[in-house]
C-alpha cells in the first residue's frame, strides 16, 4: 500500500494512493500515528481497501500533499552511511552508525516551499531513504525482528545548514533543525511493495541539474541493521522516522561548494517511492 496525507497545515487527513488517485480514509482512521501502527492499523487498512475501495471518497485534485506521516516522536538520522559519500566528505567510513537527532517539528510536505534560514549562506540538500517504524521496538534480538518492526519507506530531503552544523560548535542538530528542513513523502510505501530496499536508485537535481545519483547498495549499514542497532540504545516508537544517510553529490562536497538560495527548485526521487520537489524562498 501507499499511504498519504493531505490537507492544509494543521488539519491534515489520512488517505491512500490507489491507481494514481488519492483516496480519503479519514472517516475510518484518525491519522497514520503511533496508535494506528501499534494497533495493527496496516492490516485493518488493507482489509478496508480490499472491501470498500469503491466507497472511499476521492481527494480533491488541488488538495495539498502533506507529509506521509504526522509529526513523529523522533527523527533519528544516520551520518556518513554511504561509503562514497564518506569519501566525498574526506572522512573514514564509520565502524558503527553515527547517530544524531533532528527536531521533529521540521517535518513538512513533499511539495511545500522551504524558507532559507535567516542569514543562511550554506543551506544544502540531501536525498535520503527514510524508514518509518511500524511498532514500538526496544532491544530487538535480530535483524529479522527489525525488519518486522518496519512499516515502510519514504523519501526525505535531509536539508542541512552547513555553517550551523559544522562551524558553530557542538553537535549537528543546529544545522539540521531549521523550519521545513525535513520534507517527507509523497507516500509511505509499505515494505511488502519494495522487493529489495538495498538496491534502490536515488537522484536529486537542483534547477534541473543532476547533483546526486546514487543507490542504496552503497549504504554502510542497511535498514534492518540500523533498526536493530538503534533499538539497543533507545525505544523506537511506532511512527518514528529514521533517515538513513545520503549518497555523494551534496553541495558541501563540490569544488567550490554550492549552496541553495531563494528561487532554487530541488527535485528528488527514489525507485518505487515517488518524487518530491521544493521551491526555496526567503
Amino acid at each position: 500500500m501507499k499511504l498519504i496525507r493531505f490537507g492544509n497545515k494543521g488539519s491534515e487527513k489520512p488517505g491512500v494512493l490507489l491507481d494514481g488517485k488519492r483516496m480519503d480514509c479519514s472517516a475510518h482512521f484518525e491519522d497514520w500515528n503511533r496508535d494506528f501502527f501499534n494497533g495493527g492499523g496496516l492490516k485493518i487498512l488493507q482489509d478496508l481497501v480490499n472491501e470498500k475501495e469503491s466507497e472511499l471518497p476521492i481527494v480533491p485534485a488541488d488538495a495539498r500533499w502533506a507529509s506521509c506521516v504526522p509529526r513523529p516522536g523522533m527523527i533519528m538520522c544516520v551520518g556518513l552511511n554511504y561509503s562514497d559519500h564518506a569519501r566525498e566528505s574526506g572522512m573514514e567510513v564509520p565502524a558503527e552508525p553515527i547517530l544524531f537527532m533532528k527536531a521533529a517539528n521540521t517535518i513538512s510536505g513533499p511539495f511545500d516551499h522551504v524558507p532559507i534560514p535567516r542569514g543562511s549562506q550554506k543551506t544544502d540538500w540531501e536525498v535520503e531513504l527514510a524508514i518509518v517504524i511500524g511498532k514500538d521496538a526496544l532491544y530487538l534480538g535480530s535483524e529479522d525482528e527489525a525488519r518486522d518492526a518496519i512499516a515502510g519507506y519514504c523519501i526525505m530531503n535531509d536539508l542541512s545548514e552547513r555553517e550551523y552544523q559544522l562551524e558553530k560548535g557542538g553537535q549537528w542538530v543546529k544545522g539540521k533543525s531549521c523550519p521545513g528542513f525535513s520534507p517527507l513523502g509523497p507516500t509511505l510505501v509499505t515494505k511488502d511493495e519494495i522487493p529489495d530496499v538495498n538496491t534502490l536508485d536515488m537522484q536529486l537535481s537542483v534547477n534541473g541539474d543532476l547533483m546526486q545519483n546514487g543507490n542504496t547498495s552503497t549504504m554502510v549499514f542497511n535498514p534492518a541493521f540500523l533498526v536493530h542497532y538503534i533499538s539497543q540504545f533507545m525505544l523506537l516508537e511506532a511512527g518514528d522516522v529514521i533517515a538513513t544517510g545520503t549518497p555523494p553529490g551534496v553541495g558541501l562536497g563540490m569544488k567550490p561548494p554550492l549552496f541553495l538560495k531563494a528561487g532554487d527548485r530541488v527535485e528528488l526521487s527514489i525507485d518505487g517511492l515517488g518524487t518530491q520537489a521544493q521551491h526555496f524562498i526567503e
